[in-house]
């Protein structure tokens, strides 16, 4: 079994960017600006919204944190979002979900300019990606492209089974499997959970992505032998044994399913990580894009 590492691969990504950002600056060129848009106070997303603006500092990005207060409402984020739209410095930028109540996420994420949607959550930049044209494809699932890619999984032919059906991870996912090229070229199911004998079709495939939020839901006796285990989920479970009051783990067994596969990733250190250093691949494209445009 091989540690498909996260964590490990996301400093590499980190630091091939740094290298190119480093260029710029010697060329005196703009160096890539991303901004990142929250809403209220909630700790999970202070928490994402901080790790990504320190990983900006890091490969040497500028970085702008706009911090609205949670009773904002729908038209002044709107407002926010056209000004970050109009505002040239800025390559790109994300709005940091979820959004409180009383906005409308769709309208919000629908009100952000296509080119500097460097989440990849655009109608315009999914369909896109649907019809394998160059565009931003959403972090998470360009994060496990990447693995895929540096750790020289082969995918062709391969039954892959993905787990839940979200527009960030579950679909997106779903449609890069399937695509021509490498990674993708696979046969792929979608479930969810109207799926009828989803344990029977998880047992056939040769890779298993579960992005379904339901902690060690994939248990060793429902994969085959030498699978390839993609773990999207992240669930924080009270434990008042643990110093935080909980631990974080995944929608794998990790400890027995690991002992089957052939390769695995870890939560947290897996996934996690390669959704921030794709977010900076995905504002270098953006900054790159935006140069040649000129």
């Amino acid at each position: 079994m091989e540690l498909l590492d996260g964590k490990k691969v996301s400093n590499q990504i980190k630091e091939e960017i740094a290298a190119e950002v480093a260029k710029m600056r010697e060329r005196g060129e703009k160096v890539p600006h991303l901004a990142a848009v929250i809403v209220g106070n909630d700790g999970a997303s202070l928490t994402y919204v901080g790790s990504k603006v320190r990983s900006c500092e890091k490969v040497g990005f500028e970085s702008t944190l706009v911090q609205l207060p949670s009773t904002t409402s729908e038209q002044e984020l709107l407002n926010k979002i056209e000004e970050l739209n109009q505002d040239e410095d800025i390559d790109g930028f994300i709005v940091q979900l979820p959004l409180p109540e009383q906005i409308n996420t769709q309208r919000v994420l629908l009100a952000v300019d296509p080119d500097k949607d460097v989440d990849g959550f655009h109608p315009t930049n999914f369909g896109k990606m649907a019809l394998d044209m160059s565009t931003f494809i959403p972090a998470t699932p360009f994060g496990i492209l990447e693995l895929l890619e540096r750790y020289k999984v082969e995918t062709k032919g391969k039954h892959t089974v993905v787990i839940g059906r979200s527009h960030i991870v579950g679909r997106p996912m779903s449609i890069l499997m399937g695509r021509k090229g490498w990674p993708g070229n696979s046969t792929v199911t979608l479930t969810h959970s109207h799926t009828k004998n989803i344990t029977q079709i998880i047992s056939q495939a040769d890779i298993v992505i579960s992005a379904l939020g339901v902690p060690n839901f994939l248990k060793a006796e429902m994969v085959k032998d030498d699978a390839v285990i993609i773990d999207v989920g992240i669930t924080r479970v009270p434990d008042e044994t643990k110093e935080k009051g909980y631990y974080i783990t995944g929608d794998v067994d990790f400890e027995n399913v690991s002992k089957k596969a052939s390769y695995i990733t870890p939560v947290p250190g897996g996934v996690g990580p390669m959704t921030i250093a794709m977010l900076l691949k995905n504002t270098l494209l953006a900054r790159e894009r935006h140069r040649s445009q000129k």
